[in-house]
């Protein structure tokens, strides 16, 4: 018996944890370890939830809301934006007389397609607008108006190819006729072989024009060729920002103007608007 217990005392606690080891085993084995999976996912749950943070839900109406933050904010800035612009014409059209205020209207269509061609405002008959009338932004001629109804009008840019407008160099009363160039510049075809003009000469309408009054500005010369034949050209950078249109002026087609007919200064000259 002495010799059974001091055996105990030596193997005792070996046989022991022999004994749980082999009981832990069965018990995996029964359970396919469901049980220990189980008593992990207790005792490791608070910190679960600590690391995983805000719910699926939470986490959607935080993104909502957010969206619907930069919605706002970019309408907000959308507004700003025009808001200065149409400020700016404001500014413009207040130094005309008063006797020639404008209309004021914003651009609402626009094709890809014919975009340096013509564009679409939210005024139209009546308001008071016709066909002929005379449209300006910030920086001076934009175009014609070409057709109107009676809420909208399609206006004909100056950049389009088949708009033609007559112009004088400020600086020397050099003359000629201005035609769209589907771009921000257009081409300056001169009645005179050999003009006295310069790059950076400023450009505006002339009193040859039949169709806009004279005066007013257009652009500046950014390019000569005065070997061109039959006639000089020039590259003009237009004024008016008409690749971003937003507000325009319109202003009442002008009356007749006692100008020169350019067919008189040069028979072969075309016929400017």
């Amino acid at each position: 018996m002495v010799t059974v217990r001091r055996w105990w005392d030596r193997k005792g606690l070996q046989v022991g944890l022999l004994a749980l080891v082999l009981g832990s085993a069965w018990v995996l084995r029964q359970t396919q370890g469901g049980l220990l999976l189980e008593a992990y996912q207790v005792i490791t749950r608070p910190w679960q939830m600590l690391q995983t943070g805000p719910s699926l839900e939470e986490r959607q109406e935080e993104r909502l809301k957010n969206a619907q933050f930069m919605e706002m904010q970019t309408r907000i800035a959308e507004l700003e934006n025009q808001n200065r612009k149409l400020q700016d014409l404001l500014g413009y059209v207040a130094k005309e007389p008063a006797a020639s205020q404008p209309i004021l209207a914003r651009v609402v269509g626009r094709s890809a397609d014919h975009w340096w061609q013509q564009v679409s405002i939210n005024r139209g008959s009546n308001a008071g607008i016709q066909p002929g009338y005379v449209v300006k932004s910030e920086g001076g001629l934009v175009g014609l108006v070409d057709s109107v109804t009676p809420n909208t009008s399609r206006i004909l840019l100056i950049s389009d190819l088949k708009s033609q407008v007559g112009v004088t160099i400020s600086r020397t009363s050099a003359k000629g006729v201005l035609r769209g160039d589907s771009s921000a510049e257009a081409v300056l075809e001169f009645y005179e072989k050999v003009p006295n003009v310069q790059v950076g000469d400023l450009v505006s309408t002339s009193t040859y024009s039949q169709k806009f009054p004279a005066g007013l500005a257009v652009g500046r010369i950014k390019s000569l060729d005065l070997k061109k034949l039959p006639t000089s050209i020039a590259k003009i950078e237009l004024f008016p920002a008409i690749r971003s249109l937003d507000w325009v002026a319109v202003y009442p087609k002008p009356t007749n103007q006692a100008g020169e007919n350019p067919q008189s200064v040069n028979p072969q000259s075309p016929k400017s608007n």
